[in-house]
């Protein structure tokens, strides 16, 4: 039997578990009948990845297969988040047909962003309700950073080119930006779809534990089968174990896409009736988390949590007992059974690949002289220089495990300062907005504390890698997600303040 048919096997059976074991859970946050379709695609997508022999051949039924699915999906956030790592975004050039080298990479990612996303784009912008773009200080954060961008195309590479990385923009940035930012309006949106979001993080954390159990990178077979070259997804470990992928193609990917979905999580379990499917939740996601055995994402996940009791009722004690909890688990490690080898993996106290850690303070110090060169808008050529040359490793590559220092070096310090206010600017809007909420547990507070403390933990992990695979487009949709929240919250107030106004003149004329 051939390799691909072998893993779906596979990943058909641990989903099929994840999908029995979720219905229930996820019936106290959304209608069964939500959750039945969503989970239909995600297993029709699946199917058809792998029966399909070919790229093109898939692309044509995934197309026809979500243009259908979109017209009955009322929340097109939800579709997309479900989706979105169903297969690994493998890409392939569509064809200049003699005109032009190549039109433009596709991928699953793009398929679904195409497909799903730009219909919904366009019809929120027919809507008189959505807030037009430009209005708020992150949308004018991000037009002025992909305009930069785009401009500094032009100085590297041809018009042709610098049209089609400004199409790639539009795609891969502005427009689950926008769908997240503008399509989410009620609380119950924000269920719908960061529930959506945990479901396909679910399903991640189980394939990477077979992937770690089984010593084997189930998609693998997938991406050969369907004749597509991916330099991303290849066997990595750690320790002696394997470093699970999943769809993401790198495990530092997937580990950050199991912390953010932690992040999501926190807000969506409080929903959750059965405190028993709670923790098998959470210790879904943290297994998805561990195997990957990529540092960084830990220490996000760590931010996160720890942002979200900070921000919440008894935040004091709690974050106390989570500090000594931490403290005491450390020298319980070296009483069990291989809890050392526990020991060496984790970051600030284990030995293990410490050369990691020297490669990344060499590639900031190697980095900063080369931004000093070109500090305003960066280079294009930067692995030219001798100070990136020497930061060879033995793949034969620049390693730029720094999402921040990479932004530096390609658009200098001015596009790095536009990504990182963008990030701030939401951040400060979400912290500003939960002053509205007095009562800690309330809903439209929780959910905003979900938020900030994802954001927060977001921006921690990138600092420990580049914007690889699902990573962009992970935290743009969150940054959405960030502006939809405020912007539900002024709503809200808005509409408390004519109520007040209206009340008031009924209230004198009955003095």
């Amino acid at each position: 039997m051939p390799e691909q048919f072998r893993a779906l096997i596979v990943i058909l059976f641990v989903a099929s578990v994840v999908f029995f074991l979720a219905r229930r859970p996820a019936n106290d946050l959304i209608p069964d009948r939500d959750y039945k379709r969503r989970r239909n695609l995600w297993l029709l997508i699946t199917l058809l990845a792998f029966f399909s022999f070919s790229f093109w051949v898939y692309t044509a039924a995934a197309v026809i297969t979500l243009l259908v699915a979109r017209r009955r999906e009322h929340n097109a956030m939800a579709l997309f988040f479900m989706l979105v790592f169903a297969i690994p975004p493998a890409s392939v050039d569509i064809p200049g047909f003699g005109v032009i080298n190549y039109l433009i990479e596709l991928n699953h990612i793009r398929i679904l962003t195409v497909c799903v996303l730009l219909p919904t784009a366009l019809a929120l912008g027919r809507q008189a309700d959505t807030v037009r773009f430009g209005r708020t200080l992150p949308d004018k954060l991000l037009a002025a950073s992909l305009v930069l961008m785009t401009l500094l195309y032009l100085r590297e590479t041809t018009i042709t080119d610098t049209l089609r990385q400004a199409v790639s923009l539009y795609i891969d940035v502005f427009l689950p930006y926008y769908v997240a930012s503008r399509g989410l309006k009620t609380v119950q949106d924000f269920k719908d779809a960061l529930l959506a979001f945990v479901i396909a993080a679910f399903l991640l954390a189980i394939i990477a534990v077979a992937e770690f159990a089984r010593h084997w990178l189930l998609y693998n077979g997938l991406i050969s089968a369907m004749g597509v070259q991916w330099s991303m997804s290849s066997y990595l470990s750690r320790g002696g174990s394997l470093r699970a992928s999943a769809t993401t193609g790198q495990a530092i990917a997937l580990a950050y896409v199991i912390s953010v979905a932690i992040g999501m999580y926190l807000f969506v379990q409080s929903y959750v009736q059965n405190r028993l499917q709670r923790y098998m939740g959470a210790l879904l996601l943290a297994a998805g988390l561990v195997v990957p055995l990529s540092r960084g994402p830990w220490i996000g996940a760590g931010v996160i949590i720890g942002v979200f009791i900070a921000t919440g009722k008894g935040a004091v004690k709690r974050l106390t007992l989570l500090a000594c909890a931490g403290l005491l688990a450390l020298p319980m490690l070296t009483l069990l059974p291989g809890g050392e080898k526990v020991l060496d993996l984790l970051p600030f106290v284990g030995n293990l690949e410490k050369e990691n850690i020297t490669y990344r303070q060499r590639l900031l110090d190697n980095s900063w002289i080369t931004i000093q060169r070109n500090p305003l808008f960066g280079s294009f050529d930067f692995r030219n220089t001798p100070e990136m040359q020497s930061m060879i490793q033995g793949e034969g590559i620049i390693d730029i495990v720094n999402s921040y220092i990479s932004m530096a070096l390609r658009f200098g310090l001015v596009g790095l300062a536009l990504f990182v206010a963008f990030f701030a600017s939401v951040l400060l809007a979400i912290y500003k907005a939960l002053r509205a909420f007095p009562d800690k547990e309330d809903e439209h507070r929780r959910l905003g504390r979900s938020l900030l403390a994802t954001l927060l933990g977001i921006l921690v992990i990138i600092f420990t890698v580049s914007s690889i695979t699902v990573i962009p487009v992970v935290y743009w949709s969150v940054g959405g997600l960030g502006v939809a929240y405020v912007q539900m919250v002024r709503r809200l107030r808005s509409s408390e303040t004519n109520a007040l106004e209206t009340s008031q003149p009924t209230n004198q004329v009955l003095s």
